[in-house]
């Protein structure tokens, strides 16, 4: 379990009822374990943050960003919560609310993708051992 602030989790459940249409776009695809069947968690503190999406399986933070983000300020923040939730050994994935809306296809690939590298492979169970059977 990673660590977070206790006073953010009254913030964080004021943001998930107050979704961008970004937001509720992709929570649609992530939503109810269709992603390789891993949960993901929508508004989650993490350290001093609360992340849009946490997925906890594959250590996999997602980041939609709006046009605020494009101004040289919000990039160093940006930049900054990065370098410490990647510190956590955490994988932070940033998409802009243009690329969810308009290109939901290709940022629900990149998604796939990251979660396939990142979660632990089932190793299936040996077959039983049986009696008898030699020459």
């Amino acid at each position: 379990m990673q660590p977070y602030k206790p006073i953010l989790k009254p913030f964080s459940r004021t943001l998930r009822s107050n979704l961008t249409d970004a937001e509720q776009r992709l929570w649609s695809k992530l939503r109810r374990e269709q992603i390789l069947g891993v949960q993901f968690y929508r508004q989650k503190p993490l350290a001093n943050y609360i992340v849009d999406f946490y997925c906890a399986a594959a250590n996999l933070v997602i980041e939609l960003d709006g046009s605020q983000h494009f101004e040289p300020d919000h990039q160093a923040s940006d930049a900054e919560r990065d370098r410490a939730l990647e510190s956590l050994g955490l994988l932070v994935l940033r998409f802009d609310n243009r690329q969810v809306m308009q290109e939901l296809d290709a940022v629900m690939r990149v998604i796939f993708e990251a979660v396939e590298k990142r979660i632990p492979l089932e190793i299936p169970p040996s077959p039983p051992f049986s009696k008898g059977g030699g020459v």
